[in-house]
């Protein structure tokens, strides 16, 4: 167990053996080569780079230079990452056959290797990671220590201001004071309507009970969405450390992490910093001295879209079948094992420790008037730069979409994004300049969610989106109330027609009816939120679903059954590409003629389409 005295010393040693690490002109000899270690890099054989490394430092007897596993960088579409400190340089798709060439030229020779050099969309090359176009309108708050530190390391934590913000509060501030400090930073919780961080504390303080619970939700069900898995892989003592103060704040002494067993290096990270935290005494009996007692425990999730609502997350720890509660009560005065309980997801923990360093009005001052601070958002689909950005509320769509993301890949168009997963709504082209806070995405027809942002080229049915969604819905009902186990089904029948060519007019009529009154009548929010989608894909693309009902066409032909893929005569330049592409030889024609797609054979599995430079074929 570690006393004040004893953290304080390693915070202050541990931050000057780390200066370089943020610290561009470091006055240092030494190298650090820091490997991202996410999920994404892993699975792209980041632990076999990190392995080289060592082995080819070795051999070449290098004192002065040392491989770190760290978090996500961010820039998942580049990865493996690999960035050199203190000189920032940003090395991208590195493969473990590069390393020698690496620690050869730029280690032992000072020449950094151009062709792993990061290229921004214009093709210039970053020399640092300030000059990457991904990096320049984020703002890191919740992700501050993602790339930066070990996660596996409690000192490297501790040497970037870790457990500083619960020394203050156990030493420095009483209950009320914590909550008020939360309460005026506006922080609101991340993880779905946004309701106040601060408000949802004090509530839970009020309540009378000898027991009381903290629980963070690491259920992260969105297709598309890997923020809470990210932070918790790169700087889980932050989770840990804002529970405690979560617990000292409303008085409680034992926390639950309810994490999905689909993140293994997630769940394994917090069982080292959960067993090193309890080793330093800071978790446990008598934290810091201070008398205060708390700890935590982790609970696996079998996966379940449902148990991300918080009450049916609350069965689930509770050992029973993961569906909702009838609210109220609600958690804060009735939850765990009927005992007062505050639930916030993972991004907002993460959020805790700065505003408890930094103040209120410091976290207040970024973004917009009723959205505080930064948010932290899955960027996928139809984009180039994939990845994990944080930017300040009130950055707009076309910021993230463009500045960040790179744009739309092969120069096609934006069509729309999906925010908040199976629970958001689309947002079409014309609202690209929509600033991305909680009140302007629900004015549209859509919502924050927990943070997931799914963009769509020109080539993505809508239809066919809103059935996608559908089917994921249906499969996660937990099926405890009729509107949604029975009326999502028929929804998506009635989207299964429309995508085969067999729906009328009146089944659109039928189809946003029917999603109004679920939306209506469901208990909890899985069911409150499943029509949105097929809400907003009918606000913004009605005419898209009348030309399924009425002409029995799908503009972009992904609805095979009423799929029709012709080539423009007038755009087609005879190359035959298409011909030689074509799986099936549906594709006739004689050589320097323009070609016809027999249709009877085609079986539209649109090779054609992407093999044609000149976008001729649709």
């Amino acid at each position: 167990m570690k006393t004040i005295q004893e953290i304080e010393k390693i915070r202050t040693e541990k931050r000057a053996e780390l200066d370089l690490r943020v610290n561009t002109e470091a006055d240092t000899r030494e190298k650090h080569i820091l490997v991202c270690r996410g999920t994404g890099c892993t699975s792209s054989k980041s632990p076999k780079i990190i392995e080289t490394f060592r082995k080819v430092i070795e051999e070449k007897g290098l004192e002065n230079v040392r491989v770190i596993q760290t978090g996500c960088f961010g820039l998942c579409a580049k990865g493996p990452i690999v960035i050199i400190r203190p000189e920032e340089t940003f090395y991208a798709h590195v493969k473990p056959e590069d390393c020698e060439e690496i620690i050869q030229s730029h280690i032992c020779e000072g020449k950094k290797v151009e062709r792993l050099l990061c290229k921004n969309m214009d093709g210039n090359f970053a020399q640092k990671l300030e000059e990457l176009d991904f990096y320049k309108k984020q703002k890191r708050i919740a992700l501050k220590n993602c790339g930066l530190i070990d996660p596996e390391k409690i000192d490297e934590y501790i040497a970037f201001d870790g457990y500083q913000a619960l020394q203050k509060v156990l030493t420095q501030m009483n209950p009320d004071e914590i909550i008020e400090v939360i309460s005026k930073s506006g922080l609101r919780g991340r993880g779905g309507a946004g309701f106040s961080t601060g408000t949802k504390w004090s509530f839970t303080k009020q309540a009378e009970s000898d027991q009381k619970y903290v629980v963070c939700n690491a259920d992260e069900g969105d297709p598309g969405a890997f923020m809470d898995r990210s932070i918790l892989e790169g700087d889980p003592h932050a989770i840990l450390e804002a529970m405690t103060i979560a617990g000292f704040a409303i008085g409680a002494n034992q926390g639950y992490i309810y994490v999905r067993a689909e993140y293994p290096i997630a769940v394994q990270r917090l069982k080292i910093a959960i067993n090193q935290a309890r080793e330093y005494g800071l978790l446990g009996e008598n934290i810091l001295g201070t008398g205060f007692k708390f700890d935590i425990d982790i609970r696996l999730g079998a996966g379940a879209f449902v148990c991300g609502e918080e009450t049916a997350l609350l069965e689930s720890i509770e050992g029973k079948r993961g569906q909702p509660r009838v609210k109220p009560p609600y958690p804060a005065t009735c939850g765990l094992f009927g005992k007062p309980t505050l639930i916030n997801n993972v991004e907002t923990l993460a959020n805790i420790t700065k505003i408890i360093l930094n103040g209120a009005d410091w976290y207040a001052s970024i973004g917009t008037e009723k959205s505080k601070g930064t948010k932290v958002f899955a960027l996928g689909g139809n984009v180039n730069n994939v990845g994990l950005v944080e930017v300040p509320m009130g950055t707009t769509l076309r910021e993230i979409v463009y500045d960040i993301g790179g744009g739309i890949p092969n120069g096609r168009g934006f069509k729309a994004a999906q925010t908040g997963g199976p629970s958001g709504g689309c947002i079409p082209a014309e609202h690209l300049d929509t600033p991305i806070d909680y009140e302007s995405l629900a004015q549209i027809g859509s919502m924050m969610g927990s943070g997931g942002l799914i963009v769509m080229d020109d080539t993505k049915c809508m239809v066919n989106l809103a059935k996608f969604y559908l089917e994921f819905t249906v499969a996660e009902s937990c099926g405890k109330c009729t509107p949604c186990r029975i009326g999502t089904k028929r929804m998506l029948e009635i989207l299964e027609k429309l995508c085969n060519g067999e729906g009328t007019e009146y089944d659109i009529y039928r189809l946003e009816k029917l999603a109004i009154n679920i939306k209506k009548a469901s208990v909890c929010g899985l069911g409150q939120s499943a029509p949105n989608p097929v809400l907003s894909t009918l606000r913004y693309f009605r005419e898209e679903f009348k030309e399924h009902a009425i002409d029995k066409k799908c503009r972009t032909n992904e609805c095979k059954k009423i799929a029709k893929i012709e080539i423009d005569s007038e755009k087609c330049k005879a190359c035959g590409l298409c011909q030689r592409s074509c799986p099936v030889e549906a594709i006739e024609g004689e050589a320097r003629e323009i070609r016809i797609i027999n249709q009877e054979k085609c079986i539209k599995c649109g090779t054609c389409i992407a093999s044609c430079p000149f976008k001729a074929i649709g």
